[in-house]
């Protein structure tokens, strides 16, 4: 399998947004942001088609319309109640720019298909260059903020009472977020970004008891997803997103019927 020089790049590619995803997706379950980040990936859409309508890449238009987006809903409002108002308000606005793009652009349906299911074996070596460096920048910016950001995201009442600084701390979160939507959409698409988002995340929640051991399952999850995924459709020839979003079912439905078992 490895003997081919694109499944090396999906390979490499593959892992490090798993790595992103897992780890930043504990905090999108622990911060109810899981509809958020469906909604992101509705705006990155948008972007990817915006960016075949004027010629730049599909990644830079999502990581353009994401980001500018999840600022903007972060002003209108950082409490949980007013965000959702705020991403209900422009979310059906995207959707009919990405639309409008891609009619304007004039591309087969192929490249519309790219875009919502992902085209993970269709990434070249500077794509990987450029996924590889978003995700370590992702991670290095959580790291930067991981004592403060368990503490928003776990007790956001204490957080406030301890007076730390939780609006910056929630847009700072948002331009985390934004960009992994953006990275991940290059595997699952945009359609199915939330698959890496939240099962393996929503799994560790079942089974961990501690946020580093919450983390390490959701990356474990992620890993074993999009790994087995690229195995079994160089195999079969099918859809890599079909056999990912199927083993990350598999995993949260024998999570789910394990800490039911488990309660009684």
């Amino acid at each position: 399998m490895f003997a081919w020089d694109f499944m090396q790049n999906a390979f490499i590619a593959s892992t490090f947004i798993a790595i992103t995803c897992g780890l930043v997706g504990v905090y999108v379950i622990a911060q109810r942001m899981s509809f958020l980040s469906h909604t992101l990936s509705e705006i990155g859409f948008a972007g990817a088609a915006f960016g075949l309508f004027t010629g730049i890449a599909p990644l830079d238009g999502m990581l353009l319309f994401t980001i500018g987006s999840s600022i903007f809903v972060g002003r209108l409002g950082t409490d949980e109640s007013q965000r959702e108002s705020s991403i209900s308000a422009v979310s059906s606005l995207f959707i009919g720019l990405g639309i409008l793009f891609l009619s304007l652009s004039n591309k087969s349906a192929s490249y519309a298909t790219n875009i919502l299911f992902g085209s993970i074996i269709g990434i070249s070596l500077q794509d990987v260059y450029q996924l590889v460096v978003l995700s370590a920048l992702i991670l290095i910016s959580i790291l930067l903020v991981y004592r403060y950001l368990n503490f928003y995201s776990y007790d956001p009442i204490g957080a406030q009472s301890q007076r730390l600084k939780t609006g910056f701390l929630s847009i700072y979160f948002l331009l985390i977020l934004a960009v992994t939507v953006s990275i991940a959409a290059q595997i699952v698409g945009s359609l199915l970004v939330f698959i890496l988002l939240t099962l393996p995340a929503s799994v560790a929640q079942y089974l961990g008891n501690s946020i580093q051991k919450m983390i390490g399952i959701s990356i474990g999850c992620a890993l074993v997803g999009v790994w087995t995924g690229l195995y079994l459709g160089y195999l079969t020839n099918w859809p890599v997103t079909f056999f990912i979003a199927l083993i990350e079912f598999l995993f949260y439905a024998g999570a789910y019927l394990y800490h039911r078992h488990s309660m009684h």
